[in-house]
């Protein structure tokens, strides 16, 4: 049987949740359009639509909010945020954003111009949206390993290096301001990165002067990893592996509202200061004076306290230990997943869950729809909706190599019970799979078409 770490943690407030009736689930999905964005929260029984802002957070936290010091410039919340990221990071300076979409539009706006490239081990949906928005090339390099849900290789969200360096050759180190390693993989599974590949992929950027950045988002989950599964890190605490790794970055993006245990909050930090001047005066212009960057002062002390706590070794091996048991319960029941599982989510392999949906009619879509009509559970499509894009010489659709459905689980919320739900759920869905139908577009966006496109069951 799975076996899951008890939570590191005593619950001291609860919020209440209810699960609806299927006839009523039917309704709000149909009145939403079948896309589980526009469903209201108060009608969705487990919330796994996504791990960013979704944490419960601390009581060192919440006391932290009590110490907000909102004056418009240089409060001193702005000081406990600036110590943290030098202490783990390492960053000479920094810019607070109101989350990571908004640090990632601050840099890429200053650093990269129309026809550019930028190359990831995977860019997830905000990253390649904000790099195409000032006319840039997002470029995924991940290893094959990476593509296969099946395989085991213990660090599948690590870049190809030597894509890298055909890259390099292809396009010329002048058009590529800068390359990205996203921590952990997100589009890719939820699936780590090696200190071994940051090093090899620092050293290839290195002979044509290109800088790494990181983004950030799940690096402690990361840390975790490399600690498990790295040879010569066992005996590292996690805050060592954090410098090392962060040792070979020229700076980072990072929403808070994943590894900082916040609900609201992100940074962009370098090193270069000329990248630091410009980004200020962007900063200063879309977010907000360069010491709050659209924040409450009591957003600062909440961020920079859950900064040190995800850092903390039982926290990260019972959020580690959620993701596995849930994965196990479905495993153990030859419900195809993602493996080995991720750091912060399952993610459900749609194509061969639903085998009989071809990708046009949108697989992931149609199983996110199931969950919810089947339990009340959210969780999000990772595939032809979010990523699926047309030719431009062909006009013919390609579409992605994975077509997932993500579970992401919150910090610090659910429970084993809830867990037990959702594999049920899940499982039950399963075995019942020939029924499922596929789903086509009622109303499709010109970009970023998962968060308000609509559909209906073909």
């Amino acid at each position: 049987m799975p076996h899951m770490v008890p939570e590191p943690y005593r619950i001291k407030v609860v919020e209440p949740i209810h699960l609806t009736t299927f006839a009523e689930r039917e309704a709000i999905l149909a009145a939403a359009g079948y896309n589980i964005f526009f469903v209201r929260s108060k009608d969705v029984y487990i919330d796994l639509l996504t791990d960013s802002g979704t944490s419960a957070m601390s009581d060192s936290q919440w006391a932290g909010l009590m110490m907000g010091d909102e004056a418009y410039a240089f409060c001193r919340n702005y000081y406990s945020v600036k110590d943290a990221i030098s202490d783990i990071f390492g960053f000479r300076n920094f810019v607070p954003t109101h989350q990571g979409r908004a640090a990632e539009k601050v840099l890429f706006a200053t650093v990269v111009k129309s026809g550019d490239y930028v190359p990831s081990n995977t860019h997830f949906d905000t990253t390649r949206a904000n790099i195409e928005a000032v006319g840039g090339h997002a470029v995924d390099l991940l290893i094959a390993e990476g593509l296969d849900p099946t395989s085991h290789h213990p660090f599948k969200g690590n870049m190809d290096v030597e894509r890298l360096k055909d890259l390099v050759q292809d396009v010329g180190a002048s058009k590529i301001p800068l390359a990205m390693l996203t921590l952990t993989n997100n589009s890719g599974g939820g699936q780590p990165v090696s200190l071994a590949n940051i090093h090899a992929v620092k050293d290839v950027l290195s002979q044509h002067g290109i800088p790494l950045f990181i983004d950030a988002c799940r690096y402690a989950e990361n840390i975790y990893f490399i600690k498990q599964r790295e040879e010569g890190y066992t005996d590292k605490s996690p805050l060592e592996i954090a410098r090392e790794i962060f040792s070979h970055a020229d700076g980072c993006t990072m929403s808070g509202k994943k590894d900082a245990l916040v609900n609201i909050g992100g940074f962009l930090a370098m090193n270069d200061e000329g990248i630091y001047q410009r980004a200020c005066q962007l900063l200063i212009l879309w977010e907000g004076f360069v010491t709050y960057g659209g924040l409450a002062g009591r957003d600062l002390e909440a961020m920079a306290r859950g900064l040190w706590e995800a850092l903390d070794e039982r926290y990260l091996e019972h959020r580690v230990g959620q993701v596995k048991y849930l994965a196990d319960r479905l495993l153990e029941r030859g419900v195809p997943i993602v493996e080995p599982p991720g750091g912060h989510a399952v993610y459900l392999d749609a194509r061969r869950f639903l085998p009989h949906i071809p990708q046009a009619q949108l697989p992931g879509q149609s199983l996110v729809a199931s969950l919810y009509l089947k339990g009340g559970i959210r969780a999000v499509e990772i595939g032809s909706v979010m990523f699926a894009h047309k030719d431009e010489k062909t006009g013919e659709w390609q579409y992605p190599e994975l077509e997932l459905v993500r579970l992401a689980l919150p910090r610090r919320v659910y429970t084993q019970t809830h867990l037990d739900y959702v594999a049920d759920v899940i499982i039950e869905l399963y075995s019942k799979r020939e029924q499922l139908h596929g789903m086509r577009y009622t109303y499709e966006p010109p970009f970023l078409r998962h968060f308000t496109a609509r559909f209906e069951f073909v």
